[in-house]
């Protein structure tokens, strides 16, 4: 089964925690060599950040790539390395989940709720949102239930609209609640580095 196949990779992985700010800090090193790192707040367990970062073909070790979580350097960052910047009005896409649901925010999306149009697209294993004023789409995958290949509900799905902001929501299903909470457990028996230890290893 898929799920299990997933749960085995994250337990045969090479991990190391550390606890600061709040958060347990996990540090995954993969067989292949693909390295994640998760962030869960220590007072409720809710995953805040899960990044991703991936040798390229040479070997070379490219640059994090956020899956949950606000943007690297955030929205308004300045860097640099960059000579063009992103007007800080575009719709800004960002992954926030709760314990029961994934959640995702797109900001600076001034329209009224009933301009949007939110569904699942089954074949393409997506969701797709778009505006009847065509002025926003735009298509993601969810990457937790590719991983456990589990097939998409369209009734899982939901979406509201507040303050400028779209917030889409999809209900977990009950595989993946399991593997959250069995994985949960694995996580609490590294024992990491509380912050001021020395010797903290982080990634």
């Amino acid at each position: 089964m898929a799920v299990q196949s997933w749960i085995d990779v994250l337990k045969s992985s090479k991990k190391t925690a550390l606890l600061t700010d709040g958060k347990r800090k996990i540090h995954y090193l993969f067989a292949d060599g693909k390295e994640m790192a998760e962030e869960y707040d220590l007072k409720t367990d809710e995953l805040v950040v899960r990044r991703w970062r991936h040798k390229n073909a040479i070997g070379a070790v490219g640059q994090w790539q956020v899956e949950v979580g606000d943007p690297i350097g955030g929205p308004d960052a300045s860097s640099s390395s960059t000579v063009i910047k992103e007007n800080c009005s575009n719709p800004i896409f960002m992954r926030r989940d709760t314990k029961t649901g994934f959640q995702w925010r797109i900001r600076n999306l001034p329209y009224p709720k009933d301009v949007f149009t939110v569904s699942v697209d089954p074949s393409e294993r997506c969701i797709i949102v778009k505006t009847t004023n065509k002025k926003y789409y735009k298509k993601f995958a969810i990457d937790d239930l590719d991983r456990c290949q589990l097939p998409l509900d369209c009734s899982a799905l939901s979406f509201t609209h507040a303050n400028n902001t779209l917030i889409v929501s999809y209900k977990k299903p009950k595989e993946i609640l399991i593997l959250e909470q069995e994985l949960l457990k694995e996580l609490k028996k590294i024992k990491g580095p509380c912050e001021g230890d020395a010797d903290c290893k982080t990634q």
